[in-house]
């Protein structure tokens, strides 16, 4: 099979080939992908699939209201951690981030309900013919970014959350040799 990008790696591919794209509903998923996606800045996407086990373990399953009480105590043990990125940027900003994540929830009945509105509901169609082609940023991840920010979001800038937009399937990114470019494609039509 011809991935649009991936490695040797079983749990690259795997990604790849199982999640990377597939719209995401869930508020529990988009909170961890949201938190993984933030992680990720600087970092390759495959050192936070790795490590990304340990997160759900150090992180209470993304539970969405446990990590918006843990405490800075809890959070310093994290700093610890080698099974996570132990940046104290990234590891506070889950709490406040899970915290921002309530606010909208409460908002918008959902956060699936608030991000998705950005689609109008539906998944971006493209159609790369390579991967390099591929933006890394847009409209839609700016004026995400912008609104983020604004509640007082951390790591959500435009380039992060075009990476989220990807991987929750708010945008088919796969280039269209690609066998996952079809398989999202029909889910989504």
């Amino acid at each position: 099979m011809e991935r649009c990008f991936g490695s040797n790696s079983k749990i690259y591919s795997d990604y790849h080939d199982f999640e990377w794209g597939v719209p995401l509903h869930d508020d529990r998923d988009l909170f961890e992908l949201l938190i993984l996606e933030g992680a990720h800045a600087g970092l390759s996407w495959e050192i936070i699939l790795n490590k990304r086990e340990n997160y759900r373990k150090a992180f209470h399953n993304f539970d969405i209201n446990l990590v918006a009480n843990m405490t800075d105590n809890q959070l310093d043990e994290l700093l610890l951690d080698k099974g996570i990125v132990r940046n104290r940027l990234k590891v506070y900003s889950a709490r406040k981030n899970a915290k921002i994540f309530i606010e909208i929830q409460k908002e918008f009945g959902s956060f699936d309900k608030y991000i998705w509105k950005f689609f109008n509901f539906k998944t971006i169609k493209n159609a790369w013919k390579d991967f390099e082609n591929v933006p890394v940023s847009n409209e839609e991840s700016d004026k995400i970014s912008k609104d983020l920010k604004k509640r007082g979001m951390s790591f959500v800038g435009s380039k992060i959350i075009y990476a989220y937009m990807q991987s929750a399937g708010m945008v088919n990114d796969h280039v269209i040799g690609c066998p996952q470019w079809k398989k999202i494609d029909q889910k989504i039509s």
